[in-house]
């Protein structure tokens, strides 16, 4: 029983919540634990079909001499195979971002920046609706600041071996890939963890990064010392509680003692209306399509739609990142009206008719547009009729 826990407690040390391993596995184990092979021991695991075993039933807690005895052993084991293991260095998006000339400079903009600069570790969590600036304001600061950014997309899938790294085979060799907070913390760059309240309990083993402490990959025992100049930032939809609306439904609670390790919270609204019209001019400059009336107007459109949804008049708002999108439709097409249309039809039929409708009590000229448009198409229609009789 001794030499099946010692396996065990192995194979728990290399991942807590993996339970099912192959016949293989357990061999590779058994030798990492100091033994031959695994030998008849295979037979005191429960089996869960041909050469898969679950070894949930026989983890058993051991006396604590015991457990210091194969703590050595396990760690002996890890010196050893780090010796042997390959890193690679695949994780290549890191990089000192360009100024981007068109960003408009705003909000907590120049908190970050200085909080950049100093070079502490101070992490900082950052709040706010969906589209409205908060990830390219903290990409702008790193760039104004030269300093090297790495940026990790956070998914309910996000799992250890995405954020610290994991072994790979590369032609016939096991190989160790670095993640992106191992490779920040190398490098000391700004580590942007992008919608964290996205991500599910398997990104706690961010706990100790975020207190600015050396980590042991457990899967290779190396320790990772954060080099200065390291710091995280997190941007989330909401403030770690959930959506009690429900409008970011994959919006999970984070555990309190988590988010207790940020220095401080932004909250970052949506821009004041003078500020978000440079923006939408800037993004029309660069579509080559100025419309200086159309930008006051969809950015008055736009605030009238989020105080209706701050007042529960309406279950969704246009984001910034949305004007820009119906910026971008317009320059394609040339067409106010049509450029809405396109770009919010992604809301539901009802949501997209009330905003449109919202629109038209801002241009007045939208409601003589669209009738026009529909005199044009229903002429083209009748034109094509009497071509097809013609031609009978």
């Amino acid at each position: 029983m001794k030499k099946i826990q010692k396996i065990v407690d192995y194979l728990q040390s290399q991942d807590p919540n993996k339970t099912i391993y192959s016949s293989s596995e357990l061999n590779d184990a058994a030798i990492a634990s100091g033994y031959k092979n695994m030998g008849p021991t295979t037979n005191e695991i429960p089996r869960v079909s041909r050469g898969t075993y679950d070894i949930s039933g026989v983890i058993i807690p051991l006396p604590l001499q015991e457990r210091k005895e194969m703590d050595n052993i396990v760690e002996k084991t890890l010196v050893r195979e780090v010796r042997k293991t390959v890193f690679v260095d695949e994780f290549k998006s890191s990089y000192v971002p360009q100024i981007d000339p068109n960003f408009v400079k705003w909000g907590a903009y120049r908190d970050v920046l200085k909080i950049i600069k100093t070079e502490f570790f101070y992490p900082i969590f950052v709040t706010g609706l969906s589209g409205n600036g908060k990830t390219m304001m903290v990409e702008q600061a790193a760039a104004n600041a030269k300093r090297e950014f790495i940026r990790v997309q956070i998914s309910p899938e996000t799992d250890q071996d995405d954020l610290i790294g994991g072994f790979r085979l590369v032609d016939g060799e096991t190989v160790f890939e670095k993640g992106p907070i191992v490779k920040a913390m190398e490098l000391g760059a700004v580590l942007l963890i992008d919608e964290i309240d996205r991500g599910s309990n398997k990104i706690m083993a961010l706990q100790g990064v975020l207190e600015g402490k050396p980590i042991v990959i457990k899967k290779t025992g190396e320790l990772i010392e954060p080099k200065p100049g390291f710091n995280v930032i997190a941007t989330a939809n909401t403030k770690g509680q959930g959506s009690e609306s429900g409008k970011f439904s994959a919006a999970t609670i984070i555990d309190e003692a988590f988010l207790e390790r940020f220095s401080i919270t932004i909250e970052q609204p949506f821009a004041p209306a003078a500020t978000e019209e440079k923006i939408i001019m800037n993004h029309m400059r660069v579509f080559g399509s100025v419309d200086e009336e159309f930008a006051k107007l969809l950015v008055s459109w736009a605030d009238g739609i989020r105080k209706t949804f701050y007042d529960e008049g309406v279950d969704d708002v246009i984001s910034t990142r949305r004007l820009a999108h119906i910026v971008q439709t317009f320059a394609i097409f040339g067409d106010r009206m049509k450029s809405i249309d396109l770009a919010i039809s992604r809301f539901d039929e009802d949501t997209k008719n009330t905003f449109k409708e919202l629109y038209t009590k801002f241009d007045a000229s939208a409601n003589i547009e669209r009738e026009n448009n529909t005199s044009l198409e229903e002429t083209a229609e009748k034109s094509d009729y009497y071509d097809d009789v013609s031609l009978t």
